[in-house]
This record gives C-alpha cells, sequence and structure tokens, in this order.
C-alpha cells in the first residue's frame, strides 16, 4: 500500500466527521522531540497545536531558564482556554508539553472527557544519553531556547512517564520518519 493510500486511510478514520475531537498530549523529557512529532502529525490530523512553550514566549516567559509554579499554572490556564475552545468547534488538538507530573495528564484527559473528545497520549522516550546531545548541539547552534543545567535536573529528577497510563510510546532515538508518524496516526485511530 502506498504511502499516501495509507495516509489517506488513517485520515479517514483519525478524523472523520462523525467522531468526537481528538485532544492529543505529547509527552516527554526536553529535548526529545515533542514539538518536531507535534508538526509532522498536526498536517494529517487537521489538528491545531497549543503549545506551551509559545504560551510561555508569548507572556515573556522561557521555561529552560525556570518558572515558578505559580507562572506555570497561569500558562496551564491559558493553555486549557485554548484547548477547550478549539474542542469546541470540533477541532482536533496536539497539545504540546511534557506532560508531567501524572496530574498534569489526569488533569487533560478530564478535559477531553468533559468536552465529549477522545484523548492520547503521545509519549517520546528519551534517553539520558541522546537528550543531552539534543541539549549540547542546540547549545552550539541556538535553534531553540537554552535549557540550563539545573532546570534540566530537576526535569529529570521529576519526570514520571505515562506507564500504565495506554500512552503511544515512541523511541525518541529515531528521527520522525513517515513510519513514526504512520504507525502514531493508526495507533490514535483507536481512541
Amino acid at each position: 500500500m502506498s504511502r499516501s493510500s495509507t495516509e489517506h486511510r488513517l485520515r479517514r478514520h483519525v478524523i472523520s466527521s462523525e467522531e468526537a475531537p481528538l485532544l492529543v498530549l505529547m509527552c516527554g523529557l526536553s529535548f526529545s522531540g515533542k514539538s518536531t512529532l507535534a508538526r509532522a502529525l498536526a498536517p494529517s490530523l487537521h489538528a491545531d497545536i497549543v503549545s506551551l512553550d509559545d504560551i510561555n514566549a508569548n507572556r515573556g516567559l522561557h521555561g529552560g531558564q525556570g518558572i515558578s509554579g505559580e507562572e506555570w499554572m497561569r500558562t496551564h490556564r491559558l493553555a486549557e482556554q485554548d484547548v477547550r475552545r478549539h474542542l469546541a468547534l470540533g477541532r482536533h488538538v496536539i497539545l504540546d508539553d511534557t506532560g508531567s507530573p501524572r496530574f498534569v495528564r489526569d488533569r487533560w484527559r478530564d478535559i477531553a472527557r468533559t468536552a465529549g473528545a477522545r484523548f492520547g497520549i503521545v509519549w517520546l522516550d528519551v534517553d539520558e544519553s541522546l537528550q543531552s546531545r539534543r541539549l549540547a548541539a542546540n547549545r552550539e547552534a541556538r535553534r531553540r531556547p537554552d535549557v540550563t543545567d539545573e532546570v534540566m535536573a530537576e526535569h529529570r529528577r521529576t519526570f514520571e512517564p505515562p506507564h500504565g497510563e495506554d500512552a503511544i510510546r515512541v523511541d525518541a532515538g529515531l528521527s520522525v520518519p513517515v513510519e513514526t508518524v504512520d504507525t502514531v496516526l493508526s495507533a490514535l485511530s483507536g481512541r
């Protein structure tokens, strides 16, 4: 089966107008590839991306430099408003966030349920070695804002993987080839 016919079949199933909208929560540590995969998935899902990093940037904040818990709560409230608005319009949403700790995932799951939306978690599982290499490469190329060593260490220490939550696990060591996108689309089609 060709790439276009596979994508067409998956797209038809995932974004059928007869089905409820879909909220996809990207989950993983910084530099695992969540934003890259979200951008690759969005066109096939016809989904809007809501990025907590973008919300913070619009507020003049940057999580990689450290943000207070109070400011993160404000950012989450803004993201919730945006996600609820998209879901109310029947739009699919990809939420680009770390999705940790677990209570954050539970909150998004409840928001989807309340909105009558389907819900899925896409977990980009990255090992510390690869994450460190990506962070170092970013510091040289400056493709995105830096994450301080202190913030990164705290992030690693407190991250709660979505074990036992029916998450779609993606090996972050893979690039984002067609096969990865197709695999995630196929898994989401059952949500």
